[in-house]
């Protein structure tokens, strides 16, 4: 007999099939799957493929191909189909403490008739709550209610996290005409990066469990394949959403760009009106303060302020012609 790694196996249930379920281990998984309308869910952790990796390779009789994509090291959300069960890989966003909005974590599910065999490398907060459902009494029935189920749960994280993320940029486009920009330049840029690598998978996402609801299974029934393409349709809007949020925080980019230049514009324009107005009394006052003979009424007393006088209406009749022309 093998000896298994128990660390590689997360949890494991049995389900009769009645809507009940209750935990196992590897000694009822290496029985075998249950017969009638019940069916067994192994949840097994991904480590560096180590996890319950003799029970995978030597008795799941999984097809080694199949295996070899639930321990892929990354994958993007897909489907495949077989005739002995289907293959799930699906992301959800975790809303675990000290979890960033942008992870989205992998599971991989390999769906039979009497069995659900899946993978996971990290914690998702939506299995957490999936489990928590069963052991109140809310176990699924079928496999098919089991993945359309999980496949709800993991879509309402991600509508949490996307909410949030268009009223972040609700509140930018409010900001942008008030806040200072550099301030505000990491926010719109933290914003785009995270529509642009959650669009990158949840878009593949509706492809997946639109797949998925096309199994001609008796364990897939109406009412799950609905379910199924429901949480599809909202994976579609999701996707649409970010593709507006990332439209959003571009236009907003743009409309930083255009204040910054509207800013650059009028402090050039300020800085041409000074010059335009002490040019010609720094020209006069360089003149008249030549250390040369000849200079008019050196030998005047009152010459300095006669100067000071011309050099000042000459500079008020500039800044009046200025605001004549609209400089200023």
């Amino acid at each position: 007999m093998v000896d298994y790694d128990s660390e590689g196996l997360i949890s494991a249930w049995s389900f009769d099939g009645a809507g009940t379920g209750r935990r196992i281990g590897w000694d009822e998984i290496r029985r075998g799957a249950p017969s009638g309308r019940g069916f067994d869910w192994i949840n097994l952790q991904q480590l560096d493929h180590r996890y319950g990796k003799n029970w995978l390779n030597d008795e799941s009789l999984i097809d080694p191909s199949i295996i070899e994509s639930l321990t892929a090291a990354e994958t993007r959300p897909r489907c495949a189909l077989f005739d002995n069960g289907a293959f799930l890989n699906l992301r959800g966003i975790n809303l675990m403490p000290y979890s960033l909005p942008d992870e989205m974590h992998s599971i991989r599910f390999w769906v039979e008739p009497n069995r659900i065999v899946s993978v996971r490398k990290r914690t998702l907060s939506a299995v957490g709550d999936f489990e928590d459902a069963i052991q109140r009494g809310r176990a699924p029935r079928s496999p098919g209610e089991f993945v359309a189920d999980l496949s709800m749960r993991l879509v309402d994280r991600m509508d949490t996290v996307i909410t949030a993320l268009a009223e972040q940029a609700d509140e930018l486009e409010e900001l942008v005409l008030s806040a200072t920009l550099s301030n505000l330049s990491v926010k719109v840029s933290e914003v785009r990066r995270v529509a642009i690598i959650l669009r990158r998978y949840i878009a593949p996402q509706r492809e997946a469990l639109n797949h998925f609801s096309l199994e001609d299974a008796e364990w897939l029934s109406p009412r799950d394949r609905n379910r199924l393409r429901e949480a599809a349709d909202r994976v579609t809007r999701f996707a649409e959403e970010l593709d507006s949020v990332r439209d959003r925080a571009a236009v907003i980019y743009d409309q930083m760009v255009e204040r910054r230049a509207e800013q650059m514009n009028h402090s050039m324009l300020i800085l041409a009106a000074v010059t335009v107005v002490f040019a010609p009394m720094t020209l006069i006052t360089g003149l008249m303060g030549m250390n040369v003979e000849g200079i008019p009424g050196a030998q005047d007393p009152n010459g300095f302020w006669a100067v000071t006088l011309i050099a000042g209406l000459l500079g008020a009749g500039l800044v009046a012609l200025l605001r004549m022309i609209r400089w200023l």
